[in-house]
């Protein structure tokens, strides 16, 4: 029992240590899909959209779609929002005394990391492709070309990102559920 961990009653009220919990490998990559998220929602909202001299309007410079450009603003707020919910999940975790009430917790994690780790798969494909096919002459003096490639970069990153949080959450779930299995062995029945 040198690896068993224990959570639910035995630790709930325990005291927020913030070192352990950033020591955490699942805290230190959903941070990294928090900053990633922040990173492409920023490079796209800043210079992602251009205009040429003879036009009024901004256009996306991603081939001059503004689904892409749209697109991944979208997702950068919501996985920005999801990042931050889950890190207060996982601040709040340690307190949730019912196994039952962790394992859903575990659960919604790993459906909502496995979930993003999609979006972020199909986001970075439809941007490289849009990317591929912008036309020089809609963007002559190469502005925002940079903020681009990073959020394709960011998008490629954030697979990987999202894929990880989503393993360590199937190593969290299958500590839970052995919780769950030594707590139905060794607690007393009522009687």
């Amino acid at each position: 029992m040198d690896g068993f961990q224990a959570y639910g009653a035995g630790k709930a009220g325990g005291a927020f240590d913030p070192l352990t919990f950033i020591r955490q490998p699942q805290t230190v990559v959903r941070i990294l899909c928090w900053l990633f998220s922040i990173v492409i929602l920023g490079c796209v909202a800043n210079e992602g959209y251009v205009n040429r001299p003879e036009e009024v309007e901004e256009y996306c410079i991603f081939n001059r779609n503004q689904n892409a450009c749209n697109y991944a603003v979208a997702m950068g707020t919501l996985c920005f929002l999801c990042s931050a919910g889950f890190l207060a999940l996982d601040v709040y975790f340690p307190q949730i005394s019912g196994v039952k009430d962790r394992k859903k917790a575990v659960m919604v994690d790993i459906g909502v990391s496995a979930f993003w780790s999609l979006i972020w798969f199909v986001g970075f494909c439809f941007l490289a492709n849009q990317w591929q096919f912008s036309k020089p002459e809609d963007n002559p003096l190469n502005e925002g070309a940079d903020a681009a490639r990073a959020t394709i970069f960011f998008c490629f990153f954030s697979i990987f990102t999202w894929g990880g949080v989503t393993l360590l959450s199937l190593e969290r779930l299958k500590r839970v559920s052995y919780e769950e299995e030594y707590n139905k062995l060794f607690t007393p029945p009522l009687s």
